[in-house]
């Protein structure tokens, strides 16, 4: 496909406060209006699609009905109204997830049915994914669609005050589960964009039998341009986002900061508290996919096991870091048995925070600090390894808690 409306997206959402829902939906009207490509795109909506900022696709694209709209839409009036038509290109199905994964594999199998590529956008809250219908989301890799799943509202504490139906802390993990599965959990648009455009090549150009899942976020926060240089680390499932500040002692204790999702907001806090507070010099890393990541480091380690008089091959996770000292501390909206994932393929001590267990709250803010991933608890976990290590006294630990006012006696949020 032509790459216009890949490099408009990611040009254009820099500087501006969105959620990287918003932004998939940019691209996804992009893409309909590709006058060559925008056929083959097959959007799949369950009852969501006003959630996810749709609804400025109804009008311009129309939502498919067999019989034509055969009422007056009770928002006809407005802008962006409900509109259906004989020949809509949008399926949106209603609360049957089981019907949208049902027409996702229907589309993304039509290459060999029918004769005809086609690109479905299965987008659906995240927790109504692979919890809901995980196994025809296994019947469908079996039958080797291709296609996109979009896990909106993605996380355990970005969707606020919604009750725990809605956390969704686990998908990445029942996602590692699907062989043919390529999970990815971008932190910004950029990053979106790029995996897009990837699959669309992987799927489409090179003919891989794949599927991609990607989770996005209903959290505003100002997405960045991407780095010169990322799309290979971006694809790969981890890269370098940010060095260590400067104008700290060159010999200040270091340490890295690997975040996932929205997460990331709290890893740039602690960065910035680290020095400020303690002269801790923290670089940042965003890990898109512990699932890639994991995947190379199996292949490393099998290869190594069938060649064994040949130069043993390094895992990519463990060559990127090893390039750095200190405690690496992976945070992320999701439970921690997302970033273990490649725990004992990290070359430096290594920690992660999680959203494990349940949790409720009308803050993010409070959820937050409820799961231990915020700044506070981040800054803590660093000044915590790096003390285990001898390059900070324990009394900077206290003073971390202090400051935060973390209670250590807390009940830890897995209790249940």
């Amino acid at each position: 496909p032509d790459d216009a409306p890949f490099i408009e997206l990611a040009a254009g959402s820099g500087g501006q406060a969105v959620s990287t829902t918003m932004a998939f939906t940019r691209l996804l009207r992009n893409l309909l209006r590709d006058e060559h490509f925008g056929p083959r795109v097959v959007p799949i909506i369950p009852d969501e699609a006003r959630t996810f900022g749709m609804d400025a696709l109804f009008r311009e694209f129309n939502i498919y009905a067999a019989q034509g709209q055969l009422y007056e839409a009770v928002d006809a009036n407005l802008l962006l109204s409900y509109a259906e038509a004989r020949d809509g290109q949008i399926l949106e199905e209603g609360i049957t997830e089981a019907g949208c994964a049902a027409s996702f594999t229907a589309a993304g199998t039509a290459y060999a049915t029918r004769g005809v590529p086609m690109v479905p956008f299965f987008t659906f809250y995240s927790m109504f994914g692979f919890q809901r219908v995980g196994d025809l989301l296994w019947a469908a890799a079996d039958a080797r669609t291709r296609g996109f799943l979009m896990a909106a509202t993605a996380g355990r504490t970005t969707l606020l005050g919604e009750g725990l139906q809605h956390q969704d802390g686990h998908s990445l993990l029942l996602a590692s589960t699907v062989p043919t599965c390529r999970a990815y959990d971008p932190a910004f648009a950029y990053e979106m964009a790029a995996i897009i455009r990837e699959g669309i090549h992987a799927m489409y150009e090179r003919d891989e039998d794949v599927y991609y899942y990607l989770t996005l976020y209903n959290e505003n926060y100002e997405m960045p341009a991407a780095p010169e240089g990322a799309n290979e680390g971006i694809l790969a499932g981890l890269y370098r986002w940010q060095d260590r500040p400067e104008g700290l002692d060159p010999e200040a204790p270091t340490a890295s900061i690997v975040f996932s999702g929205t997460a990331h907001r709290a890893a740039q806090d602690a960065r910035a508290a680290l020095a400020e507070h303690y002269g801790v010099a923290a670089d940042l890393w965003s890990a898109t996919s512990y699932k890639a990541l994991r995947e190379d480091a199996m292949a490393a380690e099998r290869w190594n096991r069938l060649h064994p008089g040949a130069e043993a091959q390094v895992p990519y996770v463990s060559r990127v870091l090893a390039g750095g000292s200190g405690p690496v501390v992976a945070v992320t909206d999701f439970m921690r048995a997302v970033p273990d994932q490649v725990a004992r393929w990290i070359p430096r001590p290594y920690v992660s925070l999680g959203t494990d267990g349940f949790g409720r709250s009308d803050t993010r803010e409070q959820l937050r600090r409820f799961f231990e991933v915020d700044e506070g608890h981040v800054v803590v976990a660093v000044l915590s390894e790096l003390a285990a290590g001898g390059g900070v006294s324990s009394d900077r630990v206290d003073d971390a808690l202090r400051r935060y006012e973390i209670d250590p006696e807390a009940v830890v949020p897995w209790s249940g």
